[in-house]
């Protein structure tokens, strides 16, 4: 087949999107999971008898529990939000094939 002068093969698929705001919320996504981390720890660490992991705040078990409960959550959250931003960010808008009908290395 004989292609002409100004054919570019370029122009047949779609320019990538901006993936910016993936980025951006991956970056955020990352700094919510290591604030969950840091909770975490804090509420392991009143929990084991060490209070002044939180300086002034009261070293109750309740209070311990909480901060642990809510480090796991915002841990979890972090991590599955991470993930989705990552995905989404990677995905192209080019042809949806199935994965079996990719090229094998």
């Amino acid at each position: 087949m004989k292609l002409s002068d100004g054919f570019d093969a370029r122009r047949l698929r779609p320019k990538g999107s901006c993936s910016w705001r993936w980025r951006f919320g991956a970056a955020l996504a990352a700094l919510f999971a290591g604030f969950g981390v840091l909770l975490t720890m804090a509420g392991a660490a009143m929990l084991l008898g060490h209070a002044p992991a939180l300086g002034q705040l009261e070293a109750t078990p309740a209070n311990a529990s909480v901060l642990l409960v809510l480090g796991v959550f915002s841990l979890w959250f972090g991590v599955l939000a991470w993930r989705l931003c990552r995905r989404r960010s990677r995905r192209r808008n080019d042809l949806c094939l199935a994965p079996h009908l990719m090229k094998k290395d």
